[in-house]
C-alpha cells in the first residue's frame, strides 16, 4: 500500500500534498467560516428559529382545534342525548295528557248518561203519574155519569166524593205502575 500512495500522489495534481496550499486553504476556510458566522449564520439561525416557532404554533393551534372539535363533538352528542330525552319526555307527557283527557271524557260521558237516565226516569214517573191521575179523573166522571143514569137522580158533592173514592179503591193501578217502570 505504500507503493500505491506515491503513485496516486504523483498521478494527479489534486491529490498531491502541497503544504502552502493547505495552509491557505485552512486560512480561507476559517475566514469564510468567520464571515458566515458573523453575518449569515445569525440570520439563517433566526429564520430557522422563526420557522420552528411557526411550526410549534401551528402544531399547538392544530392541537387546540382538535381539542375544541372533540369538545364540540362531545357537546353535540350530549345535546343529542338531551334532545332524545326531551323528545321521549314530551311523548310520555302527551300520552299522559291524552289518557287523562280520554278518562275525563269517559267520566263526563258516564255522568251525562247517568244524568239523562235519571231525567228520563223522572219524566217517565211524572208522565205515568199524570196518566194515572187522568185515568182516575175519567173513571170518576164515568162513574158519576153512570150512577146518575142508573139512579136517575143527581148526587150531592159528598155522594160524588164517596162514590169516586170507592171506585178508585176497587181499581188495581199497580199493574199500570209496574209496566210503566
Amino acid at each position: 500500500m505504500t507503493n500505491v500512495a506515491p503513485i496516486l500522489a504523483s498521478s494527479s495534481p489534486l491529490t498531491r500534498i502541497i503544504p502552502g496550499l493547505m495552509i491557505w486553504t485552512v486560512v480561507f476556510f476559517l475566514l469564510t467560516f468567520w464571515i458566515l458566522k458573523r453575518f449569515a449564520f445569525a440570520q439563517i439561525q433566526g429564520m430557522i428559529d422563526k420557522r420552528r416557532e411557526q411550526i410549534v404554533r401551528s402544531i399547538e393551534q392544530a392541537e387546540q382545534a382538535r381539542d375544541e372539535a372533540a369538545s364540540l363533538l362531545e357537546e353535540h352528542r350530549q345535546m343529542l342525548v338531551e334532545a332524545r330525552t326531551q323528545a321521549e319526555q314530551i311523548l310520555e307527557d302527551a300520552r299522559k295528557v291524552a289518557e287523562s283527557q280520554r278518562e275525563r271524557t269517559r267520566t263526563e260521558l258516564d255522568a251525562d248518561r247517568v244524568r239523562r237516565l235519571a231525567e228520563t226516569e223522572r219524566q217517565i214517573v211524572a208522565e205515568t203519574s199524570s196518566a194515572l191521575d187522568q185515568i182516575k179523573n175519567e173513571i170518576a166522571e164515568l162513574t158519576l155519569i153512570t150512577t146518575a143514569k142508573v139512579t136517575g137522580k143527581l148526587l150531592t158533592l159528598d155522594d160524588h166524593r164517596r162514590l169516586i173514592d170507592s171506585a178508585v179503591e176497587e181499581l188495581d193501578f199497580s199493574a199500570l205502575e209496574e209496566s210503566g217502570s
